[in-house]
């Protein structure tokens, strides 16, 4: 992860300031692209991380040397098929940055990702 001469961030602003210049703009268009995707989600910092949360843990991204990872992995198999090029060795997504970023593909995760977290509350609502 890339690492800031600072404190832990608190919130999403501080974690995007304490980012190096040349990747702001891009974990900013995340963060929108994420926002975008699921309005009714909330953010917060998790695991030192962005974090968007609906119905439990949605999304969470973060910057690193020379890649942007998102966690956690989606389960839609034709999502999941889509994301195959980003693999990473633990079911995590790196989008290099020496790449163009995949927005649209950021978008149709974290669409699967909140039908997945209804359907588990969902779920545990009728048991």
């Amino acid at each position: 992860m890339v690492k800031a001469d600072r404190a832990t961030p608190t919130s999403i602003d501080e974690y995007v300031a304490a980012a190096p210049l040349e990747v702001r703009s891009i974990l900013e268009r995340i963060r929108r692209t994420i926002q975008k995707a699921a309005p009714a989600a909330e953010e917060k910092i998790s695991y030192q991380i962005p974090t968007f949360t609906l119905k439990g843990n949605l999304v969470h991204f973060a910057a690193f040397q020379k890649h942007i990872g998102l966690y956690p992995p989606v389960r839609d198999k034709k999502v999941r098929a889509e994301a195959s090029a980003y693999a990473g060795e633990k079911g995590n997504l790196k989008f290099p940055l020496d790449k163009p970023i995949p927005y649209a593909l950021i978008s149709r995760i974290v669409k699967a990702r909140v039908r997945e977290n209804q359907e588990r509350a969902d779920k545990k609502k009728n048991r």
